[in-house]
């Protein structure tokens, strides 16, 4: 008898053991504030949604406002040597590792509302600008505006000279079409930096004015041209996603499609909100350009997407297809 029951003892540890070994637990990083609505709003339901088709052998750890290391354009090196399994980045804060990705960012290629739906659909064509990593969600913003500090903008001539933040090298392709500089900066450096007047304004979409509280440092938000639009990504570093039996490996992926949807549904809801309530507040304005006075603005960013487009294509990057296949 007293056999049976330490055989009986010892099958519940190593079951108990075994359990806790296949348990896995993925760290994911945000450098973003622990109050942005991706927490609430993109992160929970991703780790809930991992956890309970996963039946939580594997669950998902939030670490957010730079918790695994401060700076957002550090994201991508994040993931690439495991610092954090899963992370939220900007493939344009490094720019030079995804030129196909971010042709989805010049003016004119996709819709706010449309490109993430068309861009998740086209996932197989971006295959080779994520060897290093794995691509689990890529989603847009919302169009990015011009949020100046006390310089409105009603016409190019009044960009002329003046320092703007740009998100990108694409981006600053176009703002110096407009007659702008260019500033390269983090979202993170905005606030201090318009502040300080080292910037004049930034080329950024709406939801800062909250989440990054910017409406404090803009007198001025203008609108109506043909935008840019920014991408962002969730990617995870390839050793921890191998790690995962194939039926896990599905389950993360597909939650991260179901992610990137969620991301780009709260980027255009904060968005519309928060320039709302920024036109709301005393002494502040949100300038809508005519079609005429966008005119300009529009001609301008058209030959910088043509170009970008062109140069891609020589690269053999089959640029013109790729955005071919994101129109309606």
């Amino acid at each position: 008898m007293r056999n049976r029951f330490v055989g009986i003892l010892m099958g519940l540890l190593l079951s108990v053991a075994t359990t806790a070994a296949l348990a896995v637990e993925l760290k994911l990083a945000d450098f973003q504030p622990a109050t942005h609505p991706y927490a609430a709003g993109v992160y929970a339901p991703f780790a809930d949604e991992v956890k309970a088709k996963t039946d939580g052998e594997v669950t998902v750890r939030v670490f957010m406002g730079g918790e695994l290391g401060t700076g957002p354009v550090e994201q991508f090196n994040r993931a690439v040597n495991g610092v954090a399994d899963i992370v939220f980045a900007l493939p344009g804060y490094t720019a030079s590792s995804f030129p196909k990705t971010l042709l989805t960012e010049l003016p004119g290629v996709i819709s706010a509302d449309t490109g993430t739906e068309r861009v998740q659909a086209s996932l197989a064509d971006l295959s080779k600008e994520y060897r290093r990593v794995v691509l689990l969600g890529l989603w847009n913003n919302a169009p990015n505006l011009l949020l100046m500090a006390d310089k409105p903008v009603r016409s190019m001539q009044d960009l002329k000279g003046l320092k703007i933040r740009t998100p990108s090298r694409n981006g600053g392709r176009v703002l110096e079409a407009w007659g702008a500089a260019p500033v390269s900066l983090p979202a993170t450096d905005i606030y201090n930096a318009m502040q300080t007047g080292v910037i004049d304004g930034a080329m950024i979409d709406a939801t800062t004015l909250q989440t990054f509280k910017l409406a404090e440092v803009t007198k001025y938000v203008t609108q109506g041209m043909q935008p840019t639009i920014s991408s962002f990504f969730l990617i995870m570093n390839r050793d921890s996603f191998k790690d995962l039996p194939d039926s896990q490996q599905a389950v993360v992926q597909e939650a991260g499609k179901t992610a990137a949807l969620n991301a780009n549904r709260i980027q255009l809801e904060v968005a519309d909100k928060a320039l709302a309530d920024f036109a709301a507040l005393p002494g502040k304005e949100v300038i809508t350009l005519s079609a005429d006075e966008a005119a300009p603005f529009d001609a301008a960013a058209a030959k910088v997407t043509q170009q970008v487009i062109d140069d891609a294509d020589k690269a053999g990057l089959e640029a013109s297809a790729y955005v071919k296949a994101l129109q309606p």
